[in-house]
Order: structure tokens, then C-alpha cells, then sequence
């Protein structure tokens, strides 16, 4: 009897001790259930060795086809990156083009959501020797080697710089660089957020020429936020042009560098140039302009010979709502053109754009490409992923330039996200979905399999000791439309009981929120209100992306009417189910997210008993023009499309228990978002509960910054809803 009481104590704590419960501080403090990413490799010319940092914080080279992985040969070692006595922790490295050189930089400090400063060394392979790249000039960004290795360029102060190596002489190119004035060779903090630009320079593949944008902000609107911690809180004061306000005046300018003459290349009327890129192979640059509302693109070919400069705008797509901005500049070796991507046909799909204008399809179907990934000319194959499966999946597919032969790379469905390496021989892919953690692998261009890189097999065998629900998907039909939606029923789910529903939310255009991949830190969060008895709920309404053009545009100048529309729709749709307890809905967004459970909260006539923003734009004239302006032109030329569909203005209709949630120093959505709504909700005599975020920015992030925020909503869900 003695015998039998030990053996279920023992078998008691057994399963105790591997059956935890989850809980915020193990999600958000201990990070106990974060994926691992894979090696960083870099692929050298010849397309079939790669560089690497080892475990040992060595530099090495190895061959990709060596399964082993044992002949790796040292680069740089670690012994080696000392200066003035230090060991520098190396963050980052870049070899120049014939990889006897390699730039590598330290400390890097955020400027925006993109942009850095560090301190940058040079790396001769040959002399192993180490030396900074300007400790006068000290942090810089945006350094790189010129194509033919004997100079490196960097931007510092918001000028252009140039050091030569062989003297050691560093030039200034430009001298009018100003803080908050003058920018050139990098991005104004509005191209960087909603072009997804820092870069704003490059040089010819002769190295003969720098191609830089200059950005004008002197008549920008500034912003100011309080930083905290001193007696005196510090005014942090940036550019920040919002709906309808004063952009940058950018212009293009050509410097040849061994004359340091700088001259202007003049472009037809426009507002903004948001990519520009050399070919790889002779002196053409290829620019795009874009007007005010980015209804209009223009390529342009600038060709630089025997120090003359041709501009021809070469092809030109225009759209009654806006163009989406293409990212493969990329000119075929032909010279004679390059390809992009462009809804014109009413689903984004890629096609070879000549420079005699002509355009031609290489993708067709009612489905979108996702992401052009690279070329390999020489097999005349392109490489692509696209939504063709379904909306909630991204998939990997190989296609001849004439659209023929396209053959689906990618066999698992899922989540794809790959990365074809120098030479077009390999590719890195990190696949994933809702319920299994990125597995990164290292393939041939044909799909096979080389090795895997990280299986994250740890965390998966971590999940299998956790009460776990699986996500699954659904389609949900409102009287408009059908939406994609994803679930998570409580764990211990039983269909005869009734269940409260938790709505997370985005709906935002260019984003997906409902998707066959790996949600990180969120999986486990829904997963832990699944553990206490709540059904979470995802829906994806029109304005997101991956199903064509019309569903993605038909918000057009009417953000937030037809999203909160189809959002509420499917609530009250999916709230009619047996196990659902429809007296207890509660909704949840971040960003626009926030927009959306804020709408939620004023136009759902009481629908959704709790409503929690986080860093929501409660009025569109609040945010950036390029962002805004392209889905809703500016507030004067639609006022009734900004007026009807903002939050601030609604908060008289203001039903449940509403929680807003900011950070102090959001550059992106202003805390003034969250100070005008508190104004609206209490001359509307409305309750609200409100927590703000010091020197914290739109991600709300930092020490024990998120465990303490998803703690505050945990708690407020458990008693609220």
C-alpha cells in the first residue's frame, strides 16, 4: 500500500512538474518560448563558399556544399579586432567586392525603426590589420566599400564623406548637413517609416560617380516629445510632416568623385523619389518619382558618360487610387530593361519592364506575388513567392522570364520566407506555421535540401510539455464578404459550455494578421487566455492584403469604415455560435489595431464589453502624410473621409470598458493620438482607464517594459471581461 501512495506521489509530481501553466512572466520576463534564428551567412562571389561568425566570434569561410562543415578556413580572427587595447564586439561585417577587404562595425545605436549609427573598422585580409574608419568623424552610418575597393564612403553629421584608402585621407563631400535642416546621402524620418529607405546613396560600378538624394527639411512641421529623467525633462525635437503639412524638397545630385564636382540631375515635377540604384554592370541609374498622391510612378534612366548626365523617363504606371512602390531595381545584364511588380492587372504580379517602355507579364492568375527574391539569368530563371495558395499562406516559386515552366519550390505549406544568397545557387529558408516554430535550412536553388540550420527542436519540445491549443482557420461569411479568420479554443474546450471571445485585431493595409506562420510571444499570450477558458479570435477585414487589388483598395479615402464594418459583421456572426457567450466580447489592437478596437468601442454600440488600444491613431490628421495621404489624400481635399472614421470624434458613443495604452515617446503614432482622445471622452463625460509609457516608443519595449505591459492586460482581461 506504502509502495502504490509513492509511486502516484511520484507520478503526481511528474506531471505537475512538466504540465505547467503558462504565465506572463515566463512569456515576457524569462522569454522562455523564443525561437532561435539561424547562422548569418553571407555568400561570397563565386557563389558557392559562404562567410560566417562562428561560435568563437571568428570570421571564417566554408564551402556550402561541404555537409560537415569541417574545412572552414579563418578570415578574421577574433584575436585580431583589437584597437587601442579593446576588443571590439562586432555586430555587423560586410566583405568589398574582390573579398580582400572586410568594413565591420560596433555599437550600433537606433536613430528610427531602421536606422543606425556605429563605429565602423576597416579589415585588410591580406595585412590583417585593424583600423578605424574615421574616429574624428565618430559614429557613422550607411558605410560601404566603393566597387573597386580602394575607398569607403560614409555619412556622418548628415553629410557625405569619402576615405581613401591608400592615403588615408578622408574627404567631406557635402558641407551643408544640419540636423533637422539639411540631409544628404540618407532618408528623412518619414521615407525611412513609410518607404522603408535609409539608404540614399550609391555609387557607379566604375566607382567613378556617388548618386545622392538631398532632403530640404527646413519648412517641415517639428515635433517635440519629453524625455524624463532629469529635473528638467529634455524636448527630443525632430521633422515630422503629418496629413496635409510640408514635406522634404528632395532632389538627386551626382557627385564625381575625382573631381568632387557635385551637379543637380533635374527630373520632371514630383513629389517624391523614393528608390534609386546603379546597374551592377555600366553607368546607369534607375530612379523612381512618385507624385504627391503616389497615384503616379516614374522610372527614370540617368546614364553618366565622359562627365555628361541623360535623364529619359522610360515608363510610367498610373492608378485612380495609388501605386505601390516596387523594390526590385534590379536591371537585367541585357541592359535593356528590369523587372517589378505592379497590380495593374488587379492582383500584383511581375513583369520585364523595357526601356522602350513596353511592359510584359511573366506571373498571371487571381492570385498575388508576395515578394520578387532574385534572377539567375544565366538558368533564365526568376525566383518569387506569392500568396497562390491561399491568403493566409506565402509560398516559394520558380518561373522562366517568358512565364513559363513556374514550378512551386516550396513543398510544405505554411509560412516561406526565404533568402536567395550571392549567385542564385542557394537560398536560406525559414519556414514555419501557426503552430510550429521557424525551421531555417539551407537549400539548393531547386528546393533541395542541404542542411538545417536551426530546428528550433528545443522549443518544440518545450511546447510538448505545455497545454497547448491548437490555431486553426476559418472563413467567416458577413453579408458582404467573406473573411479569413484564425482560432484558438480554450484547452480544456467543452461544446456545451459557453465561452467568452477575445478579438485581436489589425486590419491595417499592408498587413496580414491572420497567417499560417509563427506569431512568437503573441502565440503564447493567446495561448495562456486559451488556458483560461477564452476563445481568441483573429479576422482579417478588406483593406488587408494578398487577396487582390479591389479587396485591398476598396478602403480608398474611407479608412477604418468598411474594416470596423466587417470586423463588427464577423464578431456578431461568429458570436451566434452555440459556445460562444456573446455578453462577453472583448476586442485588442496595437497600432492600427488600436484605430480598430477604438472604432470598436465607439461604433459597435455596445458589441464588445472591453476595448484595450495600444498606441492607436485615434485622428489620421495625426499621422505622417506619405502613410495617410496615400490611402485618404489629404484632409483638405477629404475631410469627410478623415472626420468620419476617426475615433476622437465618436467618443460621445464611447460603450464598456475602454483601456489606453501609450508610450510617452512614440515617434511613430504621437501620444498627442491618446491626449486628444482622453479630451474627447471626458467632454464626452466617459470612463476610461489610461497607462502611459515614459521615453517609451511605439513598440513599448525595454527591460521589464513588456512583461509589465501584458501584465496589465492580462489582469485587466481577467477582470473585466
Amino acid at each position: 500500500m506504502k509502495t502504490l501512495f509513492y509511486l502516484f506521489v511520484f507520478t503526481f509530481l511528474q506531471i505537475t512538474s512538466f504540465a505547467q501553466d503558462l504565465s506572463i512572466e515566463r512569456i515576457w520576463r524569462n522569454y522562455e518560448f523564443s525561437a532561435k534564428g539561424g547562422s548569418s551567412y553571407q555568400m561570397m562571389n563565386d557563389g558557392l563558399h559562404f562567410v560566417e561568425m562562428n561560435a568563437n566570434g571568428d570570421i571564417v569561410r566554408g564551402l556550402v556544399a561541404d555537409d560537415q562543415l569541417e574545412k572552414t578556413k579563418l578570415l578574421v580572427p577574433k584575436s585580431s579586432l583589437i584597437y587601442n587595447d579593446q576588443p571590439i564586439a562586432v555586430a555587423g561585417y560586410e566583405l568589398n567586392a574582390n573579398e580582400q577587404k572586410v568594413l565591420l562595425w560596433t555599437a550600433p545605436k537606433a536613430i528610427y525603426r531602421r536606422s543606425f549609427e556605429a563605429f565602423y573598422f576597416l579589415y585588410d585580409l591580406n595585412t590583417q590589420k585593424l583600423e578605424a574608419l574615421d574616429a574624428e568623424h565618430a559614429p557613422q552610418t550607411l558605410a560601404e566599400y566603393s566597387p573597386d575597393g580602394k575607398k569607403v564612403s560614409f555619412i556622418h553629421g548628415n553629410d557625405l564623406f569619402i576615405k581613401d584608402l591608400a592615403t588615408g585621407k578622408v574627404r567631406k563631400v557635402t558641407e551643408d548637413g544640419k540636423r533637422n535642416k539639411i540631409i544628404n546621402g540618407t532618408t528623412d524620418w518619414v521615407y525611412e517609416e513609410e518607404f522603408a529607405i535609409t539608404k540614399a546613396y550609391g555609387w557607379s560600378p566604375d566607382s567613378r560617380y556617388i548618386a545622392f538624394l538631398k532632403f530640404d527639411e527646413r519648412e517641415v512641421p517639428e515635433f517635440q516629445m519629453a524625455m524624463y529623467g532629469e529635473l528638467y525633462p529634455e524636448q527630443y525635437k525632430y521633422k515630422y510632416p503629418k496629413a496635409g503639412e510640408v514635406n522634404s524638397i528632395v532632389t538627386l545630385h551626382l557627385l564625381d568623385v575625382k573631381s568632387a564636382k557635385i551637379q543637380q540631375v533635374k527630373l520632371d515635377a514630383y513629389e517624391y523619389i523614393p528608390r534609386l540604384n546603379w546597374s551592377t554592370t555600366t553607368n546607369q541609374l534607375i530612379v523612381q518619382t512618385m507624385n504627391r498622391h503616389q497615384s503616379e510612378l516614374n522610372y527614370w534612366l540617368v546614364a553618366c558618360a565622359d562627365n555628361k548626365v541623360s535623364t529619359r523617363k522610360f515608363y510610367t504606371e498610373t492608378s485612380s487610387t495609388y501605386v505601390e512602390v516596387d523594390n526590385n531595381l534590379v536591371l537585367l545584364s541585357n541592359e535593356n530593361g528590369l523587372v517589378r511588380t505592379s497590380e495593374q492587372s488587379g492582383y500584383n504580379h511581375l513583369y520585364v519592364v523595357g526601356f522602350d517602355g513596353s511592359s510584359t507579364a511573366i506571373t498571371k492568375g487571381e492570385w498575388d506575388v508576395i515578394e520578387y527574391l532574385g534572377i539567375d539569368e544565366a538558368q533564365n530563371l526568376l525566383y518569387y513567392a506569392s500568396a497562390e495558395p491561399g491568403a493566409i499562406y506565402k509560398s516559394i516559386y520558380s518561373i522562366r522570364l517568358d512565364g513559363t515552366e513556374q514550378k512551386m519550390i516550396s513543398t510544405a505549406y505554411g509560412y516561406h520566407n526565404a533568402t536567395f544568397l550571392k549567385g542564385m545557387k542557394y537560398f536560406i529558408d525559414s519556414y514555419s506555421n501557426a503552430n510550429t516554430p521557424p525551421v531555417i535550412t539551407l537549400r539548393k536553388a531547386n528546393g533541395e535540401l542541404v542542411r538545417t540550420l536551426e530546428d528550433n527542436a528545443a522549443l518544440v519540445d518545450k511546447m510538448k510539455n505545455e497545454r497547448l491549443s491548437r490555431k486553426t482557420f476559418l472563413t467567416i461569411t458577413t453579408p458582404d464578404i467573406d473573411l479569413n479568420a484564425s482560432l484558438i479554443l480554450p484547452v480544456n474546450y467543452n461544446p456545451a459550455k459557453k465561452y467568452p471571445v477575445f478579438v485581436n485585431v489589425y486590419g491595417g493595409p499592408g498587413h496580414n494578421e491572420v497567417l499560417d506562420s509563427w506569431d512568437g510571444n503573441d502565440y503564447f499570450f493567446h495561448q495562456l487566455l486559451a488556458q483560461e477558458g477564452y476563445i481568441v479570435l483573429s479576422i482579417d477585414p478588406r483593406g488587408t492584403q494578398y487577396r487582390g487589388a479591389d479587396f485591398k483598395k476598396s478602403t480608398y479615402l474611407q479608412l477604418g469604415k468598411l474594416e470596423i464594418q466587417d470586423v463588427l459583421a464577423a464578431t456578431k456572426v461568429f458570436a451566434q455560435r452555440p459556445d460562444v457567450d456573446a455578453t462577453r466580447l472583448g476586442i485588442m489592437g496595437w497600432s492600427y489595431g488600436g484605430f480598430m478596437s477604438s472604432l470598436a468601442m465607439t461604433k459597435g454600440q455596445g458589441l464588445f464589453k472591453v476595448g484595450i488600444a495600444v498606441a492607436p491613431v485615434t485622428n489620421w490628421r495625426f499621422y505622417d502624410n506619405i502613410y495617410t495621404e496615400r490611402f485618404m489624400r489629404t484632409p483638405q481635399e477629404n475631410p469627410q473621409g478623415y472626420d468620419d472614421n476617426s475615433p476622437i470624434n465618436f467618443a460621445k458613443d464611447l460603450q464598456g470598458k475602454y483601456f489606453l495604452i501609450h508610450g510617452a515617446a512614440d515617434d511613430n503614432v504621437h501620444y498627442q493620438n491618446s491626449m486628444e482622445m482622453i479630451s474627447a471622452m471626458v467632454k464626452a463625460n466617459k470612463q476610461f482607464d489610461l497607462f502611459i509609457y515614459p521615453n517609451k516608443n511605439h513598440g513599448i519595449y525595454g527591460g521589464n517594459t513588456r512583461n509589465h505591459l501584458f501584465n496589465m492586460i492580462h489582469t485587466y482581461i481577467l477582470e473585466e471581461l
